[in-house]
């Protein structure tokens, strides 16, 4: 996928003064070789850290090898100060991974007490307000700790992006969708850009790209991924003239930041200016890796860039739609599989979804609007059942009073004919109808949820923490039997 974040780690250990600094470098080593033969390239800092010169020595060593994230191994005790410092003064996202005792027959002169130094370095982040990843338990034989740098390469790959990321918006929320209003102070808390623009800016750089010389190339190439369902023609070159226009408009516009996501304008008066509907382009950019989502939805764009660099694939934006009806329900999902009617709905949008995250495709107009504008100017929309598989529901949201909150939720798209219009599918998770109430309701999330393909619930977590979100402001679908805050105990 292109315009995506790499992540370059770099592992430096560390050894406290009245350790052998050859018991950490012997470890280090070990983590290194196992790694490498089960997951490849990270770089081998050969300076361990003992006093803060060591520290500027391993600094500089990891800067000139290019690496943007950190693994402190405490093959030891290790040195609490310059361990910190070093995470301090390296600025990108790090990890702290400690080794565990190896042998009962080596437990004089090869005992590290890496156990006891976890909690020394995790009280000296504290005291110094730095942040660092710790996994779920932090001390491991050499393959132990491979695996867990390996978990760390998806939260520090999602860390970087918002750090280089910058969200352009076109417009503001349309009447009656206050709940995408989106305050942005969080935005600059995460280290996200975000340049806000008129849909007037839009429409006047698409006028502009009329007659582009690239257009018949697009085309093309939207035909070729359209197949037989290029049920819509005509529309092809307008469409291929707002991608070149939101593309263009990236470039320019993208200034200091590597990455880019989209808040784009698509109604009211979108249709009607433009003479279409942006769904298709949406998803096309979408699954190149520039997120777009739909009705300005700007924490909705940065959720689906968080997605995106963590699944290393494309993601959609669905409304938490409608109901599975219940005749529906008791004929195609009731006894087939594990799941109450309340556990299911559809997840929908007009047709942003990508295509080749559909059973199937076909371009077609937008049947809502069309019901109070013309047909030939609500053309545009990719639509099809969703895939069947596991997927991971959630979204990253300031509140409206610039809180910084989350939910995921884990489930999957069933295999069932949704008989209805759009980019839609029918989507089980369990315990929804309490999640529904107690999460989305009770904490007045949007309509909107990103939706990535596969489960990243644990990763998707860890992000949010690493971000500063607290912990008992990320919600998950709780399993029966474990209630909510608001829930009743009697109901």
């Amino acid at each position: 996928m292109n315009h995506m974040p790499k992540e370059k780690i770099g592992i430096v250990a560390v050894s406290r003064d009245c350790f052998p600094m050859t018991l950490s470098e012997t470890r280090r080593k070990a983590v290194v070789k196992a790694y490498q033969e089960k997951y490849g390239e990270i770089y081998e800092c050969p300076v361990c850290v003992e006093n803060e010169i060591h520290m500027r020595q391993a600094l500089a060593d990891i800067r000139a090898a290019e690496c943007n994230a950190l693994v402190v191994y405490l093959g030891n005790f290790g040195p609490e100060s310059s361990e910190t410092l070093l995470i301090k003064e390296f600025e990108g996202p790090a990890m702290v991974v400690a080794a565990a005792e190896e042998t009962g027959d080596n437990l004089i002169q090869g005992r590290g007490d890496a156990y006891c130094g976890m909690l020394n370095a995790s009280y000296n982040l504290k005291l110094r307000n730095l942040k660092a990843y710790i996994p779920e338990y932090p001390v491991g034989t050499a393959e132990e700790c491979a695996d867990m740098i390996h978990e760390f390469c998806s939260i520090a790959r999602a860390v970087i992006g918002l750090r280089n990321l910058k969200i352009i918006s076109f417009g503001p929320r349309p009447q009656d969708f206050l709940a995408c209003n989106a305050p942005i102070k969080q935005l600059y808390n995460l280290g996200v850009e975000i340049e806000e623009n008129s849909e007037l800016d839009l429409f006047e750089a698409f006028k502009n790209h009329a007659g582009d010389e690239r257009i018949p190339q697009v085309v093309a190439e939207m035909e070729q991924e359209l197949g037989a369902g290029n049920k819509k023609p005509e529309i092809l070159t307008k469409l291929a003239q707002y991608e070149l226009t939101l593309t263009d408009w990236v470039e320019g516009h993208k200034g200091s930041r590597e990455f880019t996501a989209i808040a784009g304008k698509c109604w009211p008066a979108f249709q009607t200016q433009f003479g279409f509907v942006p769904c298709y382009v949406n998803s096309r950019l979408t699954k190149r890796g520039i997120p777009v989502s739909c009705e300005v939805d700007i924490y909705g764009a940065l959720s689906e860039f968080i997605g995106t660099v963590i699944s290393q694939d494309a993601v959609t934006l669905l409304d938490i739609n409608n109901s599975v009806p219940a005749d529906m329900y008791e004929k195609e999902i009731k006894g087939k599989y594990e799941y109450t009617l309340k556990d299911t709905f559809m997840g929908f949008h007009c047709g942003n979804t990508p295509s080749d995250k559909l059973s199937f495709c076909e371009m077609k107009y937008q049947l809502i609007m069309a019901r109070s504008l013309p047909e030939e100017v609500t053309q545009g929309t990719l639509e099809g059942d969703i895939a069947p598989g596991n997927i991971t529901f959630y979204r990253l949201q300031s509140t409206s009073d610039a809180k910084i909150r989350a939910y995921i939720a884990q489930g999957e798209v069933l295999p069932v004919a949704t008989r209805s219009f759009g980019s839609i599918g029918v989507f089980a998770i369990p315990e929804m109808g309490r999640f529904y109430r107690h999460v989305l309701i009770e904490k007045n999330y949007p309509h909107h949820g990103a939706v990535a393909f596969g489960h990243f619930g644990k990763t998707l977590y860890e992000v949010f923490k690493y971000l500063g979100v607290p912990v008992e402001e990320i919600d998950f679908n709780q399993p029966k039997g474990m209630l909510y805050p608001a829930e009743n105990p009697f109901a």
